[in-house]
């Protein structure tokens, strides 16, 4: 890389879908040069396409990450430090705090990332959380469900994207996922993991997410997700279509929760189930949300909340440019989900879901070539549209019809018969 006179901004690895491309074009904006610190740019394609400027290095090493970074800012100048990924937000904020660059508090966000230690906080500071105990070992998640009550949801203490979170309905099914999230010694982005997992009460009820910003609340998202026993989400709507009563309500709970795990500085993005005595915190997600929530957002509202991080982060004005046009008012994303398993051949439609009236984003989550697994995660989603409307049924259609278009084309992976000649 170059000197220029422009500063940099610096992204401690991204997150692969959804608003990582974002952020850089946000910095860009701003009239900032992003660098991604990365251990592996090929994980992101965008970079290559947007010619972002990279810093390969071992990511999962601090002090790698603050000598990097204290090079960028002897050279041309380092604006600021963030990530859009979740597994890499407290260390960005840790790098930016060490050169004196505006900063989270690194060490809250790392114990609220830690699910076992945030559920402790909140249930401390009053605010609902569900019935839970970590475990490190298989018949402890076992003695732990049988004192909770089947069903309950196993999950890892630290993760992202409903990776590794499932609801076991038996004694059975607790024990096979127990052992297989205790036999993991590293996740899917190859750090290591703590040999802990949580067990908890499953929560009914319907499902949204607060999107907060600096202690406020910009919105309420009301969430859809897959069918049981995984968690994946398939879709949003924004504003969640609830009375203005709820939308308090939630807000209130949102903010009690920041306040419990002293967060509130910049974004974080708080998961809530309403149950029948009331909203219940599920999760408290100390960054921006992904699933290309605040494009949505942005639509409806017109709040920018991308823009927000990175001024914020760099110690500008976090009041955005003002929109080119009026808000929709609501707005609506559904994910195009993996049917089956198989090598990408072909990825089509993009186009005609566009064209679709008020569409404002329809992009492939894949490329041609890429091996599709089904993981009951984040990863099982191909494809994604942000649609606009009237109102929320309105922006919902027109996204599910445009999500219909696309098409994502697999090569069936062969069976072992066919892999072996027949034989």
């Amino acid at each position: 890389m170059n000197g220029t006179a422009v500063r940099w901004f610096a992204f401690l690895e991204s997150n692969t879908t959804g608003t990582g491309r974002e952020f850089c074009a946000a910095a860009r904006a701003r009239g900032l040069r992003p660098v991604l610190l990365t251990r592996d740019a090929g994980r992101y394609p965008y970079v290559t396409e947007d010619a972002v400027d990279t810093l390969v290095l071992d990511t999962s090493d601090l002090e790698v990450v603050v000598e990097a970074c204290r090079g960028l800012a002897e050279g041309a100048g380092l604006a600021g430090v963030t990530s859009s990924s979740e597994y890499f937000v407290a260390d960005a904020a840790r790098t930016a705090a060490r050169l004196g660059l505006p900063a989270a508090d690194g060490d809250a966000i790392a114990r609220c990332r830690a699910k076992d230690l945030q559920r402790a906080a909140l249930a401390a500071h009053g605010v609902p959380v569900p019935a839970w105990t970590a475990v490190s070992e298989v018949a402890a998640a076992v003695e732990a469900a049988d004192a909770i009550g089947h069903p309950v949801v196993v999950k890892p203490v630290s993760g992202s994207g409903s990776n590794g979170v499932r609801l076991c309905r038996d004694r059975a099914e607790t024990e096979e996922w127990a052992r297989l999230l205790l036999d993991r010694a590293t996740d899917e982005r190859g750090n290591a993991v703590p040999g802990r997992i949580l067990v908890e009460a499953a929560v009914d009820g319907p499902e949204f997410s607060v999107e907060t910003f600096d202690g406020d609340v910009v919105t309420v998202v009301a969430k859809h997700t897959g069918p049981s026993p995984h968690f994946v989400e398939t879709g949003h709507d924004i504003p969640a279509p609830v009375d203005p009563g709820t939308t308090a309500e939630l807000g209130d709970t949102a903010m009690a929760a920041l306040k419990a795990l002293g967060l509130g500085w910049g974004a974080a993005h708080i998961e809530i189930r309403r149950s029948a005595d009331g909203p219940v915190v599920i999760e408290v997600n100390p960054r921006l949300a992904g699933g290309m929530i605040p494009v949505a957002v942005r639509a409806a509202t017109g709040t920018d909340l991308v823009d927000a991080v990175i001024a914020r982060a760099a110690g500008q004005d976090t009041a955005p440019p003002a929109p080119s046009g009026a808000p929709a008012g609501h707005a609506a994303v559904r994910f195009v989900m993996a049917a089956g398993e198989g090598r990408v051949t072909a990825v089509g439609g993009i186009g005609d879901a566009g064209a679709v009236p008020g569409v404002v984003v329809a992009v492939p989550n894949t490329v041609v070539g890429r091996q599709v697994r089904i993981t009951h995660s984040f990863q099982d989603r191909l494809g994604c549209v942000v649609a606009t409307g009237t109102g929320t049924a309105q922006a919902a259609s027109r996204a599910e019809l445009a999500a219909r278009l696309i098409r994502i084309e697999l090569e069936e992976p062969a069976t072992p018969e066919e892999g072996n000649g027949g034989r």
